[in-house]
């Protein structure tokens, strides 16, 4: 299918569909969205911001019984924010119609929520352990629900919240759909994966640029200076939007954002260990533009679609190198060119050519007095050592020892080395 036109969707959803703008199914779409209408089992793995959100949505919305006063489907996604993101934009969908759907995160008052589901919903969106609980109280009957949506499956995994998922998923009908979205598949996931899913479709979008191509990739080294003098030094140089810096963790992130205000910069928060009041509030301030800076942990990289980020500041680089992708993506998004800019040490040198190889492009600069200097090549000192050891090699191959020794053997055959090794680099320059 080339256009959403093409779909025998129901009126109000082309309706929607054209109301959001949407022309073109993006290339996850075209796969998972046949195969959800079908109701075939499939595993789509694809980057961040890929359009998979939609994927699952439309093809579930189509096939809801709005006669059925129950739940037909479950949509699970590991934190408050991406369910309330799902939630959001299945709202959007259903807005001229009689479906009913359900938000069950953590955070709320279990027992009002209770109290709502004597009416069991059509559509469920929530997180796997207040789902769970819900289920457990017999609030929340799952067992009509022939599909179960696993959005970021990985994530879920990192954080312990799979166990969650099969408490729940056990209650659900014995043929299952299972729609299972993440950008990796890690190997212990396998179990849980085959089973719920008997020979799943894996749709594996594999681009070769899993970034937008309209960012640009800067490097500034530390060097001699801390990293706080480090990331003062690029704020005096840029002049952002929006611009999320991203901590390893939640400690990291909470000392950065200390150290910003005792410079006068007002920065917002985001990480795991804020209250779901503070964490709303804060999402409600930072979309209402009251901060130019952000300082958060991963957990704002996976998929929290905060509109406007202009830059990315890596304060350090993640553990888990899948990571920088989903942060760097934040940014250039809906076609606006963004900057993604990371602080490093040499003992990142490991970590920045593995990230190079996942097809990042990156520029090394350094910043000083507000003014960005372009500097020399990152490998250039590598590549002159590279050298230099491989014209060792061939002098060394071409002068050896002499079968009968005389005084001052090891001097002549120095110079002759030198001499090689003085010819193959003229050779060499002349090369380039």
């Amino acid at each position: 299918m080339s256009k959403y036109t093409d779909y025998d969707f129901k009126p109000f959803l082309r309706d929607a569909i054209a109301k959001l703008g949407f022309t073109e199914p993006t290339p996850i779409q075209k796969e998972m969205i046949p195969l959800i209408l079908r109701g075939k089992s499939a595993i789509g793995q694809a980057h961040t911001g890929t359009g998979k959100t939609h994927s699952f949505l439309l093809p579930i919305v189509q096939r809801i019984n709005e006669e059925k006063q129950e739940v037909q489907a479950v949509i699970t996604s590991p934190t408050r924010e991406l369910a309330q993101q799902i939630f959001d934009a299945l709202s959007q969908l259903i807005e001229e119609t009689n479906i009913q759907a359900k938000l069950l995160i953590g955070g709320t008052d279990k027992q009002r929520t209770i109290d709502k589901l004597k009416t069991q919903p059509q559509i469920v969106v929530g997180t796997p352990g207040r789902i769970r609980d819900l289920v457990a109280e017999g609030a929340l009957l799952v067992h009509t629900a022939p599909i179960l949506v696993v959005d970021e499956a990985d994530l879920a995994f990192d954080m312990g919240f799979i166990e969650d998922i099969d408490g729940f998923a056990s209650h659900m009908p014995e043929n299952l759909e299972m729609f299972v979205f993440s950008a990796t598949i890690p190997v212990k996931l396998q179990p849980f994966l085959k089973k719920y899913m008997e020979s799943p479709i894996h749709i594996h979008m594999n681009d070769k640029k899993p970034v937008a191509e309209n960012i640009d990739f800067v490097l500034v080294p530390v060097r001699s200076k801390s990293r706080n003098r480090r990331l003062l030094d690029v704020i005096e140089a840029i002049n952002p939007y929006l611009a999320v810096i991203f901590c390893n963790t939640r400690k990291t992130a909470e000392s950065v954002a200390g150290f910003l205000a005792e410079q006068g910069i007002r920065a917002g928060q985001i990480h795991g260990d804020l209250s779901p009041r503070d964490r709303k509030k804060m999402m409600k301030q930072i979309r209402d533009l009251e901060f130019q800076y952000i300082v958060a942990t991963d957990l704002a990289a996976r998929g929290i679609d905060i509109q406007g980020i202009s830059h990315v500041i890596n304060y350090e680089i993640p553990d888990d190198l899948e990571f920088f992708i989903h942060r760097v993506g934040r940014t250039a998004r809906a076609g606006n060119r963004g900057t993604a800019i990371t602080l490093f040490q040499p003992e990142d040198e490991d970590a920045l050519i593995r990230v190079e190889k996942m097809g990042i492009p990156f520029e090394q600069k350094d910043v000083k007095n507000g003014e960005w200097i372009e500097l020399k090549e990152r490998h250039a000192r590598k590549n002159r050592e590279k050298h230099e050891n491989e014209i060792d090699v061939i002098a060394k191959a071409k002068v050896r020892k002499p079968k009968k020794v005389k005084p001052g053997y090891k001097r002549n055959m120095r110079w002759e080395m030198e001499k090689i090794k003085k010819k193959e680099r003229k050779k060499r320059n002349r090369m380039k």
